[in-house]
């Protein structure tokens, strides 16, 4: 199960396979899920203010038994309720129960008000205060990115987008800007071709890479994605595919008309 590391620009290391939250709403169900995503090795979860479930993982996480250096907790400010950064963040790491988030990202760049300058020196500030170890955005193109890093002190560690064979051309471009900034691309959706938009150009080339290499179509494409050089957030909630997700780290780098 290779799936190492990812050394951040902030200094701080990443598991480069998270767990996402995004779709398991709130209560005990997603609790259980990721309790599940615990027992199958990931130790890197993905949250954010807008999805309503910073509390079930901190449940998870302390019903575990892990210790809070043992797991990487990815938050976001989604600009919910009309918070400000200051104030989304601290109810965050009170919901999360938790003194710190591992990594605080701007979920979309609309989201940055009044401006992106603004909003950024905001999430400086959520660095220099320990409430993050580690700060980025997501939904970033490269022109929010250009205006980010005219002012900041801090780069983005991360940018989080929609990432898979389908949108790589459009996305190609802020893939490229990051790698050149040192800014490491977290890829969500990285299965759309497979589970929301099947029966499409891809399912050949799939199907034959899959079979000569003796693997699963959707681990040929988090193994793609992975080729991009992204870290992959994903979810399900049958503990045998979050199985095979392990596995996909161990094949080699596959390529995909595109």
């Amino acid at each position: 199960m290779t799936w190492d590391l990812v050394t951040l620009n902030s200094g701080y290391v990443m598991p480069s396979i998270a767990y996402g939250t995004w779709t398991l709403g709130n209560g005990q169900g997603p609790i259980d899920q990721i309790a599940q995503a615990f027992d199958t090795q990931y130790y890197h979860i993905d949250t954010a203010q807008g999805y309503r479930n910073e509390g079930e993982v901190g449940i998870a996480l302390h019903e575990s038994g892990l210790s809070r250096g043992d797991v990487f907790i990815t938050t976001k400010y989604s600009g919910f309720d009309g918070l400000d950064i200051p104030t989304a963040i601290r109810n965050s790491v009170n919901n999360i129960g938790t003194p710190y988030v591992d990594l605080y990202l701007i979920h979309n760049p609309r989201l940055a008000v009044p401006d992106i300058p603004t909003a950024w020196a905001e999430m400086e500030k959520v660095a220099e205060d320990g409430l993050a170890k580690s700060i980025g955005v997501s939904n970033f193109g490269v022109q929010d990115l250009e205006i980010l890093l005219a002012s900041a002190k801090i780069k983005p560690a991360v940018n989080q987008i929609l990432l898979h064979p389908y949108v790589y051309l459009q996305q190609a471009p802020i893939v490229e800007y990051a790698a050149e900034h040192d800014i490491v691309i977290e890829a969500y959706s990285a299965l759309r071709p497979l589970t929301k938009e099947p029966s499409g150009p891809l399912d050949a080339p799939l199907n034959e890479i899959a079979t000569r290499l003796g693997a699963t179509t959707d681990q040929v494409l988090l193994a793609w994605t992975k080729a991009k050089g992204a870290v992959i957030v994903t979810t399900s909630s049958k503990k045998t595919r979050l199985e095979g997700y392990q596995d996909a780290g161990d094949i080699g780098e596959c390529h995909l008309e595109e």
